[in-house]
């Protein structure tokens, strides 16, 4: 199936999507200590759907195989020691 991909980048926890998709690959960079992004469907208190462990100083480009993972509500990222985090959906 033919579907424009877009892009969605955030430096702080919150919702980088507000509706239905699927979250098709991410990018995240390290900052100078170990850090993580966790991504939840439905805002802060969903079920977390993707966690994600990123070393010190790394830049981790993710592809999510298939259709991608489907988020019913919005992408919600929680953004813990990180530079950034780009998020790839459709």
């Amino acid at each position: 199936m033919q579907y424009d991909v877009k892009a969605a980048r955030a430096t702080a926890t919150g919702t980088m999507v507000d509706t239905r998709t699927r979250l098709k690959g991410v990018v995240v960079t390290g900052s100078a200590g170990a850090g993580s992004v966790v991504f939840r469907d439905g805002g802060a208190t969903g079920p977390i759907l993707l966690q994600l462990d990123v070393l010190a100083n790394a830049e981790e480009d993710i592809l999510i195989p298939g259709e991608g993972i489907l988020f019913s509500t919005d992408i919600h990222a929680t953004i813990t020691a990180l530079t950034s985090v780009v998020a790839f959906y459709g």
